[in-house]
């Protein structure tokens, strides 16, 4: 099926670059993202698009550790080491770069970053029960809408920003029917397959219109190749829910090897996964700022403490998808998931059984 939507995504690079190079050539800018804790939907109401920069080629890794510690986190390096090898084009015609201050590494990675780029960060509470970390979430999203209009002359405003609310809604709602389809007990792909439903830029018409035709064409019964329903004469493959850092794009051998055994993964609960589309924004909130930096506030990240979320969102998951192990990926030098890999076990072998 060579017009299938698999074959689409597969070629996600591809159709990135070109949506970029025409946004540029409209005179529009590109902000590039470093974690899902950005919202898209008020970069988006400031006219431009919002391209992910984390990285997963180990090849840039190199040039990175010339500046960088040899045991930091590689997803850093290789995030870096575009930045020293200008190797990403979506870097390169970044007119603004979004951080986070998640963990200690990234942060420090974005002031040698912010030597030669221009940077804006967000400051993350560090305490997601604290009545006053939501308040200072919130300040910090106004402060980023009025970032965006004086560096792009432009306004921000509410029917902006409701538009691109119900943009990434509708994205997000896709997503979430494609995964949905994992909880089948012979899902019609494998969670490699599924892993290519994503792109670095979000609200791509053409992925958009994917999007629908994959989950009308799996919901209806087609069974992508070498999927558990492609594979239905043979006995039920072990489910795997997979939990832990994001598989970032050139980072997917981890699930390849987790299949080639013998399993499907019919969850992951990352940053690559389900976590960032579990939730949706209010387009009619009275104040859709505060309805954006409500949901983004939301996301269970390990930086937090403490983040129960991340619990609570395993075992509903644990309950939705029915699998039979937890996997928790955790790239070098991840301290807070590491140190989190202790709940998550207990929770897995205690209360999921």
């Amino acid at each position: 099926m060579d017009d299938s939507p698999l074959v689409h995504f597969r070629d996600m690079i591809d159709h990135c670059l070109d949506h970029a190079q025409a946004i540029k050539k409209q005179g529009r800018p590109v902000v590039g993202i470093m974690c899902e804790f950005t919202p898209r939907e008020v970069i988006m109401a400031a006219g431009a698009a919002p391209v992910c920069l984390c990285g997963g080629d180990l090849g840039t890794i190199a040039g990175a550790e010339t500046c960088l510690p040899a045991n930091l986190c590689p997803l850093i390096k290789s995030t870096f080491g575009y930045h020293t090898e200008r190797a990403n084009p979506f870097l390169e015609w970044a007119d603004l770069v979004v951080a986070e201050t998640t963990c200690d590494g990234k942060k420090k990675m974005f002031e040698l970053m912010a030597e030669t780029r221009a940077m804006h960060v967000l400051e993350l509470p560090q305490k997601p029960d604290d009545p006053d970390a939501f308040a200072h979430w919130l300040r910090e999203i106004r402060k980023l809408k009025s970032v965006l209009e004086e560096r792009f002359g432009v306004r921000v405003t509410d029917a902006k920003l409701r538009a691109a609310v119900r943009l990434m809604n509708r994205e997000r709602g896709l997503r979430r029917e494609l995964a949905d389809l994992m909880a089948l007990d012979r899902p019609p792909l494998t969670g490699r397959q599924l892993l290519e439903f994503k792109s670095l830029i979000s609200g791509i018409a053409s992925d958009l219109k994917q999007y629908e035709r994959a989950v009308h064409i799996y919901r209806e019964g087609t069974a992508a190749p070498g999927s558990p329903r492609a594979r239905a004469a043979e006995p039920p493959p072990v489910r795997v829910l997979m939990t832990g850092v994001p598989m970032v794009h050139g980072a997917e051998r981890v699930i390849e090897l987790v299949e080639g055994l013998g399993s499907v993964v019919v969850a992951q609960e990352n940053c690559t996964g389900l976590k960032p589309i579990l939730e949706d924004i209010d387009p009619d909130a009275a104040d859709p700022l505060r309805a954006i930096a409500e949901k983004y506030f939301h996301l269970p990240c390990s930086v937090m403490t403490a983040n129960r979320r991340r619990l609570q969102s395993l075992a509903a998951l644990a309950a939705k998808f029915r699998p039979q192990c937890v996997i928790d990926l955790i790239w070098h030098s991840c301290l807070t998931y590491d140190v989190e890999s202790f709940g998550v076990r207990r929770l897995a072998e205690g209360d999921l059984g």
